[in-house]
């Protein structure tokens, strides 16, 4: 019964800066990978961003490398997404979830898209 609520989602100006917060209860937070999905209306889900157990390891999509920063705190079993320099095509709804291994790469978003179990998820509109 893992389950986890994201927040800090909201509208901003093009060019300014979010950040995300999901809360995880119901497993061994930090002996998993956590990562970030997001989909925009008439889109298909996608991930954006991986951290792996300890913090040590991270990977970001090519669209939101430099501009966004994934961090966790494991004492808090929270797991954060800092948004900067937002471009009104980053709007989406931005959902997390936990990965079933302790390290993450692209095969980390495969594996939860085919598990398909999300949170309430937190709404992103960057305006122009």
């Amino acid at each position: 019964q893992v389950q986890v609520v994201e927040s800090g989602g909201g509208l901003v100006e093009a060019g300014g800066s979010l950040r995300l917060s999901c809360t995880a209860s119901g497993l061994t937070f930090d002996a998993y990978a956590m990562a970030w999905f997001r989909q925009a209306p008439g889109k298909e889900r996608e991930g954006v961003s991986c951290i792996a157990w300890n913090g040590g390891t991270t990977y970001y999509v090519n669209s939101v490398k430099g501009r966004f920063t994934i961090s966790r705190d494991n004492a808090k079993n929270t797991l954060y997404l800092e948004m900067n320099s937002l471009k009104p095509e980053d709007t989406a709804m931005y959902y997390c979830a936990a990965d079933t291994e302790m390290y993450c790469s692209g095969y980390s978003f495969v594996r939860i898209l085919k598990r398909n179990y999300w949170g309430q998820g937190t709404q992103v509109t960057v305006s122009s």
